[in-house]
């Protein structure tokens, strides 16, 4: 009886931080590794674990997006050359390098993306392609390795980075956008940093056939969600989710400098 309730919390886990992030452009890290982390597994552990099950956002968003037909096949290719170096990068490093500054300040950062998009009522509402000319690629390529190394090195809101890079920089709209990111970044960059970490660290097996399917199905439901629904919806769920991440970024950041640095003032 444990077990089954066990895996039935992971599998409405997976649905609930995937469907989310299908809708928003990235984020499943905010709910999945936390409780991961809760349910006994140790960091090295639940990032693995969370890497390969994250794959499966690509995978189901992908099965649902390819429908719509509207990629850009040349952009894509674009976006995984300058990408995934950053991606392999980032869980190189990821294991060996002290977080607690780099979690708090990616959090201010995250934070202060989604405020900006809240005062900047028309940003993503229009598909306006700008930037393509070659200094224009060479400053956005510099941008998507930069965040492909985040990517591979943090474990919440890095796809939500990427959603917002094109929207601003590229002049997607913000449905466009996230349909990218959940393909390239969701099932590629995510592949690239789940097999490097896997090298690394071995994942908890028996919970991944449950994260998996909860995956795929939340992040095709989401996607759905978000085609239906446009990107006034899409707007609101990248906000949404990049406060909330940027916040709990913060707070991760804080805790683990004053485990650090007991000055702080924040250890028991």
């Amino acid at each position: 009886m444990d077990l089954l309730l066990e895996q039935l919390s992971l599998l409405l886990l997976s649905l609930v931080a995937n469907g989310l992030s299908a809708m928003a452009g990235g984020g499943a890290g905010l709910l999945q590794l936390p409780v991961l982390l809760f349910l006994g597994l140790n960091f090295s552990m639940a990032l693995a674990t969370h890497k390969i099950a994250s794959v499966a956002l690509g995978v189901g968003a992908t099965l649902r997006h390819m429908k719509e037909g509207k990629l850009d096949w040349r952009f894509c290719s674009f976006i995984l050359l300058t990408g995934l170096p950053g991606v392999i990068l980032g869980a190189d490093l990821i294991l060996d390098i002290p977080e607690g500054w780099t979690v708090f300040s990616l959090g201010v950062l995250t934070g202060g993306l989604g405020l900006y998009s809240v005062f900047k009522k028309t940003l993503g509402m229009e598909h306006a392609p700008k930037h393509r000319d070659l200094n224009g690629m060479i400053i956005g390529g510099l941008g998507l390795f930069f965040i492909g190394t985040l990517n591979g090195s943090l474990t919440s809101g890095t796809g939500l980075f990427v959603t917002l890079w094109l929207v601003r920089w590229f002049g997607l709209d913000y449905k466009t956008a996230v349909t990218y990111v959940l393909i390239l970044v969701g099932l590629f960059w995510n592949s690239t940093g789940a097999i490097t970490v896997g090298l690394q660290q071995a994942p908890r097996w028996d919970w991944l056939p449950v994260l998996i399917l909860g995956a795929i199905a939340g992040a095709y439901l989401g996607a759905h969600i978000a085609i239906s629904r446009g990107n006034g919806l899409v707007k609101r769920a990248f906000e949404t989710l990049t406060i909330l991440v940027g916040c709990k970024l913060i707070y991760d950041g804080v805790l683990m400098l004053s485990a650090v640095n007991p000055t702080l003032g924040l250890t028991e």
